[in-house]
């Protein structure tokens, strides 16, 4: 990942809603969920949700497949995965594992 790609999901990420999406996304796994179901889970009008999944969709951070009239919305955990490790890449001189917790970087590349 590059600074340019990085400070991209940043500011996407910048918002309260679209950070919510995100994690709620994240949380579903591949299955992810449409429109509709993310905007009642999180409580958003539809309106107001298909701006911030553009913005998502744009940054990188979701995919978007169409299911008949619907939208299915997935967390791109990729590059989730490959935000994390660019922030991590030269924690404690180059040796993360140092760093985090155990845990913390075999869950992550368990995602991709």
């Amino acid at each position: 990942m590059d600074k340019t790609t990085a400070t991209t999901v940043f500011e996407s990420l910048a918002s309260g809603v679209r950070l919510d999406v995100f994690r709620l996304l994240v949380k579903q796994g591949p299955e992810g969920l449409v429109a509709g179901e993310i905007a009642a889970t999180l409580g958003v009008p539809a309106t107001n949700l298909s701006f911030h999944l553009k913005a998502l969709t744009q940054a990188g951070l979701l995919t978007a497949t169409q299911e008949g009239r619907y939208q299915r919305y997935r967390a791109h955990i990729a590059l989730m995965v490959d935000l994390i490790a660019y922030l991590t890449d030269e924690c404690c001189a180059g040796h993360p594992e140092a760093c985090l917790p155990a845990g913390a970087m075999a869950a992550c590349t368990n995602c991709a």
